[in-house]
């Protein structure tokens, strides 16, 4: 069956279609994608994933056209938020 595997950074998007056997999971499409081998930063233990924007793990089925997203984490910090309507 035929999925696809998504990274977007700040400055580019990935998104690599992948076939994969009928008893795929979020895991099996990733590497199936060679998408850790392109970014190497990806940390699948602590990064979340999802299928169409629902968060899941890495051992959930895939049905064909699923689109696996690989969310890159979101750095916050206080001192960011210039707020000068004080």
């Amino acid at each position: 069956m035929k999925v696809s595997v998504v990274y977007a950074l700040p400055t580019e998007q990935v998104w690599l279609p992948v076939t994969v056997d009928e008893q795929a999971t979020v895991l099996t499409a990733i590497h199936g994608s060679k998408i850790l081998e392109m970014y190497p930063t990806i940390e699948l233990d602590s990064q979340k994933v999802g299928i169409f924007g629902k968060i899941t793990t890495l051992d959930a089925p895939l049905k064909n056209g699923d689109r696996v997203e690989i969310y890159r984490p979101l750095i916050w910090k206080p001192e960011d938020d210039d707020d000068d309507d004080d």
